[in-house]
C-alpha cells in the first residue's frame, strides 16, 4: 500500500519572516554590522556602540544622522521597507549599504527592539517599541504609537535579548566573550575604512572603550591605533586605476620587515567590507617570497568597482560580492602590490642575537681512572640570562630627564673618637626630606619644620636576620660598633621582635636582598627583577611593614625630628575631628572636650613616649619631636592630626606587651610612604619640562639624637622627587632592613608579574 502524499500548506507568515531573519541575522555581529551600515547610509560622523555579553543581552548603537521621520516610524521594521531602492534596476548603480530593507525586520523578529530618532526639523524626539516588525507597546494596554521624548539630532536604536525566540541559535553561540571579540574585529575595520567618522565600542558599564577613532583622522592614524605602531611603521601605501578594467585601487600593505601569525586582511569594494577568497589567495601568493614560512602581513585594499559590474546581491548577510573580470583584477592588483614590495626591498630588517660575555660556561667532566679528564662547554640560553651590572639602565632612563638629579648615594663620613664612638655625617647637597605642612584652624599653612642637628651615633638599624640575639636577657649587638646603644631587656618588646623573625620568609629575604630595581610604575606601585622574574610591589604598604619592624627593633634608640613650631596636641585632635573620615559624633562628648582628653593621655605619658620613642611633650601639651626612624626620610607631617588621634584612641594602654605593638602599627602607618599630590604634580612637571624649576618653599627640621648631641646639618626638601625617594631610600632599606613575611605575597603586596623563561616559551610558539 503506497503512502499518500503530504499536502502542501502555506507556512504562517510569523514562520517565514522567522526563518528569513535567521538567515540575515546569524550573530550578534550581523546585527551591529547592519545597523552600522545604517548610520553610515544616514550621513553620521559619529557612532557610538554599547554591547553586553557579546551583544546577546544588549546591542546600543546611536548615531547623529539624519535621523527617521516621525511619519515612517510605523513601518520602518516591516520587510522590504527602505528609501535607498526603488526599482530592481536600481541594484545596477547602488551606492548605499543597505537596498534590501530586511535588516531592521530581521532583528526585530529575534530580538526586542527601542528606536528613538530625531531629524534635523523636528522639535522633539520620538520613541517607539517594535516586535516581529510592527510597532508594540511598552506597557500592557498602552498605545504603540511612537511617543515624543527629549533626544539628539540622530537615531538610537537598542536591541535586547537577542535570539530569545531561538534558543537553538542562542545555545549554538560560544560565549559573549568570542562574539564579543568579531564585533571588535568589524568595527575595526569599518573605523580604518571610514577614517573621517568617529567610531566608539565598549562593553555595557565600562569607562574605557575597546574602539575609538576621532573625527577626521586620517587612515594611517586609525591602523596605528587599533592594530598598533609595529605595524603602521612598516606600511607602503598602493594606488592603481585601470580604465580597461574600470576599477580603482588605494590602501595600504606591510613590506617584507614584517610579518604575523595571521593574515590581517580587510577589504572593501564600493565601500562595503567583504570576503573575496581568490583575491586573498592572490596577494598570500605575492608575499611568499618575501615572508618567512607560516608568517603573513598586513592588507588593507579599497577597491572600487563601476556599479554596474558588481553583483551585491548574492548572499543574506552581504559579505560576499561577485564583479566582472575578477581574475584579471586580482592579477592586475596582485602585479601592483609585487611592484611596491621590489621598489621598497632595497633595505631588509634581521633580528641577530648577540652571545653575551659568559654565555660559553666550561663544565668538567666526572673524573675516572681510565679516561682523562675531559672539559666540554654547554651554553647558557638567553633566557637564562639576568642582569647583573648596577651600572644598567632603569625605567627612569626612558623618561624625559627631570630638572633636577642626583648622583650617587647619601654621602657619608665616618669619623672615631677613641675608638669609642660613631658619627655619620650628611653634606647637605645630597640630603633629602619631604616638605609637610598643616593647617591651623585659621586655615593658615605653618612651616613647621627646621632643620638643625644629626644624632651622635649612627643611625643605621641593627641588621637583622639573628643580629639580635638574646644572651642572658641582653642584647648582643653584632658587625657594629655602637657602645653607645642602650640594652632593651623588656621581655615584651622581646617577644614582639621573636615574633617577627620567626614569621620571616628566606625566599622573600633572598629576592630582597639580590633585587634589581626597574622603576615606579604608578603612585604606589614599582618593578624589580630577582634573577629572571619581574614583581610588582606595593611599596607603600611594604614601608608601613618597614617602620614597625623599624620602631621593634631601634626601640629606646631613636633619633628625633625636632618641629620648629611646636603645635599643641588639642589642636592637632580639632583639627583630625574635622575630618570627613572622623568618627566623631556629637551625641556623647563634644570635640573640645575630645581635644582635651587626648591632650591629657598623652600629656600622661610624655615621659615614657620620651624616653622610648623620642616623643617629646611639654607641660603645656605641645608635640616637640618624633621619632628619627630612617636616613633621608621625613614623614608628611599634614597626617600629625591623625597620628595623635590614633595614638589617643587606637592604643591598648592597659597591657604592655599589646601596647607597644599598637603604639608601633599606629605610628609606622603614620610613617607609611604615599606621595602626596602635590609631590606627584612636581615630578610631572619635572619629566615634563628640561628647564629648571623655579624655587619652591624648603621646609626644615632639627635632627637630633639621645641628649641631643650632634652636627647641624641642612635637610633641604624638594632636592628629589617622590621616585628618588622610593629607589634611593625606602628600596635600600627593604634590602638591609626588612624581614618580609608569607603574608606579603598572599595578600597583594608583592605579586609575581612575568618569567623570562616562561615568556620564551611563549615566544617560541609564536
Amino acid at each position: 500500500m503506497s503512502a499518500s502524499p503530504s499536502s502542501i500548506r502555506r507556512l504562517d507568515e510569523a514562520v517565514v519572516n522567522r526563518i528569513a531573519a535567521g538567515e540575515v541575522i546569524q550573530r550578534p555581529v550581523n546585527a551591529i554590522k547592519e545597523m552600522i551600515e545604517n548610520s553610515l547610509d544616514a550621513k553620521s560622523t559619529t557612532i557610538q556602540v554599547v554591547a553586553k555579553q557579546g551583544g546577546l543581552k544588549l546591542i546600543q548603537i546611536q548615531d547623529n544622522g539624519t535621523g527617521i521621520r516621525k511619519e515612517d516610524m510605523a513601518i520602518v521594521c516591516e520587510r522590504f521597507t527602505t528609501s535607498k531602492l526603488e526599482k530592481f534596476e536600481d541594484l545596477t548603480s547602488i551606492r548605499t549599504y543597505g537596498f534590501r530593507g530586511e535588516a531592521l525586520a530581521s532583528i526585530s523578529h529575534v530580538a526586542h527592539v527601542t528606536i528613538t530618532t530625531r531629524t534635523a526639523d523636528s522639535q522633539c524626539a520620538y520613541k517607539a517599541h517594535y516586535s516581529d516588525g510592527q510597532l508594540t507597546s511598552s506597557k500592557p494596554g498602552a498605545s504603540a504609537e511612537p511617543k515624543p521624548c527629549a533626544g539628539n539630532k540622530g537615531t538610537q536604536i537598542t536591541v535586547e535579548d537577542l535570539f530569545y525566540n531561538i534558543p537553538i541559535r542562542r545555545q549554538a553561540l560560544r560565549g559573549g566573550s568570542e562574539e564579543y571579540a568579531k564585533i571588535v574585529d568589524m568595527i575595526s575595520k569599518y573605523a580604518i575604512h571610514n577614517s573621517g567618522i568617529s567610531f566608539t565600542l565598549k562593553k555595557q558599564g565600562e569607562a574605557v572603550a575597546d574602539v575609538r577613532t576621532a573625527t577626521g583622522s586620517a587612515y594611517l592614524d586609525n591602523i596605528k591605533l587599533i592594530y598598533g605602531a609595529t605595524i603602521a611603521r612598516e606600511l607602503l601605501d598602493i594606488k592603481h586605476e585601470s580604465e580597461k578594467l574600470a576599477f580603482k585601487l588605494s590602501g595600504y600593505v606591510t613590506s617584507a620587515n614584517f610579518s604575523t601569525k595571521k593574515f590581517l586582511f580587510v577589504l572593501f569594494i564600493n565601500h562595503r567590507l567583504v570576503d573575496c577568497v581568490s583575491l586573498k589567495r592572490g596577494i598570500e601568493s605575492v608575499y611568499v617570497a618575501y615572508l618567512p614560512k607560516h608568517s603573513h602581513p598586513f592588507v588593507y585594499l579599497s577597491l572600487e568597482v563601476a556599479p554596474q559590474n558588481v553583483d551585491v546581491n548574492v548572499h543574506p548577510t552581504k559579505h560576499e560580492v561577485h564583479f566582472l573580470h575578477e581574475d584579471a583584477i586580482v592579477e592586475a592588483i596582485q602585479e601592483v602590490i609585487k611592484d611596491r614590495l621590489v621598489n621598497c626591498n632595497e633595505s631588509r630588517t634581521f633580528t641577530q642575537r648577540t652571545l653575551k660575555p659568559g654565555s660559553l660556561v666550561s663544565i668538567p667532566s666526572e673524573m675516572t681512572s681510565k679516561a682523562p679528564a675531559k672539559t666540554s662547554t654547554a651554553r647558557v640560553y638567553d633566557h637564562h640570562l639576568v642582569r647583573t651590572d648596577s651600572r644598567e639602565q632603569t625605567l627612569d632612563a626612558f623618561l624625559p630627564p627631570a630638572s633636577c638629579s642626583q648622583e650617587g648615594d647619601l654621602s657619608t663620613e665616618v669619623s672615631q673618637s677613641g675608638g669609642a664612638s660613631e658619627t655619620r655625617r650628611l653634606a647637605a647637597e645630597s640630603t633629602h626630606s619631604r616638605a609637610t605642612k598643616t593647617t591651623s584652624q585659621d586655615d593658615k599653612e605653618t612651616e613647621v619644620m627646621e632643620v638643625d642637628e644629626l644624632p651622635e651615633k649612627s643611625r643605621s638599624p641593627v641588621k637583622r636576620k639573628r643580629d639580635v640575639e638574646e644572651e642572658g636577657g641582653e642584647e648582643k649587638l653584632s658587625g657594629l660598633n655602637q657602645p653607645h646603644r642602650r640594652l632593651i631587656r623588656l621581655r615584651s618588646i622581646l617577644n614582639l621582635r621573636q615574633a617577627v623573625m620567626d614569621a620571616e620568609h628566606q625566599g622573600l629575604r633572598q629576592l630582597f636582598q639580590n633585587y634589581k630595581f626597574v622603576g615606579c610604575c604608578t603612585d604606589n606601585m614599582a618593578l624589580m627583577q630577582h634573577q629572571t622574574k619581574l614583581y610588582i610591589v606595593n611599596f607603600s604598604r611594604l614601608s608601613k611593614e618597614l617602620f614597625y619592624q623599624l620602631l621593634l627593633f631601634d626601640f629606646g634608640n631613636f633619633g628625633s625630628l625636632k618641629l620648629s613650631e611646636p603645635p599643641l596636641i588639642s589642636e592637632l585632635a580639632l583639627l583630625s575631628l574635622e575630618q570627613p573620615d572622623s568618627e566623631w559624633t556629637p551625641e556623647n562628648e563634644t570635640k573640645e572636650e575630645v581635644a582635651e582628653y587626648v591632650m591629657d593621655l598623652l600629656g600622661s605619658k610624655a615621659d615614657m613616649l620620651q624616653d622610648y620613642f623620642s616623643i617629646e611633650i611639654t607641660d603645656e601639651g605641645r608635640l616637640v619631636s618624633i621619632p628619627w626612624l630612617l636616613d633621608r626620610y621625613v614623614p608628611d607631617l599634614a597626617g600629625l592630626p591623625s597620628l595623635v588621634m590614633h595614638l589617643a584612641m587606637d592604643v591598648n594602654w592597659t597591657s604592655e606587651e599589646a601596647c607597644f605593638k599598637s603604639f608601633s602599627q599606629a605610628v609606622g602607618d603614620f610613617y607609611q610612604f604615599k606621595p602626596t599630590q602635590e609631590q606627584i604634580e612636581t615630578e610631572k612637571q619635572k619629566e615634563d619640562s628640561e628647564d629648571e624649576p623655579e624655587d619652591l618653599p624648603r621646609s626644615r627640621c632639627d635632627i637630633v639624637g639621645k641628649g641631643d648631641q650632634g652636627d647641624r646639618v641642612t635637610l633641604s626638601d624638594n632636592e628629589d622627587g617622590w621616585k628618588w625617594i622610593v629607589e634611593h631610600v625606602l628600596f635600600p632599606a627593604f634590602r638591609s632592613i626588612l624581614l618580609p613575611s608569607k603574608k606579603l605575597t598572599e595578600d597583594g603586596t608583592i605579586v609575581e608579574v612575568a618569567n623570562l623563561p616562561d615568556l620564551y616559551k611563549v615566544f617560541e610558539r609564536c
